[in-house]
């Protein structure tokens, strides 16, 4: 996949374990993420949530969990309902002594339509600073 993937890295000043219930737990995920109503870490699972592009347009988002290796990688396919396109949204975690680094990589950009500015590269690196570089943060950091 993907010569027009987004990646960012962030490391948070919580334990790896904190983070991954951050991005595995439903009601925690709720916090910073979307609400969805139901999510598990296992391969083969499959969940959808509601989004909003910039001009108000409504999207639902499908995925199904790929990969997990507890603590350590969650990936999963990010698609649309009635738009074509294909990617895999990662998030790689790394202890680091008390500390968690966070490697997000969402591959797969270039297949959505590139004349929709809701999928264009840029949209995506907003949506993911945002919540993977303020909100997560926030979330993991608060005591």
């Amino acid at each position: 996949m993907s010569d027009n993937s987004f990646v960012i890295e962030r490391t948070y000043d919580a334990p790896v374990e904190k983070v991954w219930g951050a991005l595995t737990d439903k009601d925690q995920m709720k916090e910073w993420y979307f609400a969805l109503d139901e999510f598990r870490p296992e391969p083969g699972f499959e969940f959808s949530f509601a989004g909003q592009g910039h001009k108000g347009a409504k999207y639902i988002h499908r995925c199904k969990v790929l990969e997990v290796v507890k603590h350590k990688k969650l990936s999963y396919s990010w698609t649309y309902e009635n738009y074509p396109g294909y990617s895999v949204v990662s998030f790689e975690l790394f202890d680091e002594g008390g500390k968690t680094r966070v490697v997000l990589t969402h591959a797969g950009l270039e297949t959505f339509a590139q004349d929709n500015a809701d999928f264009a590269r840029e949209s995506f690196a907003g949506g993911w600073t945002e919540l993977v570089g303020k909100l997560l943060k926030q979330y993991v950091e608060r005591a």
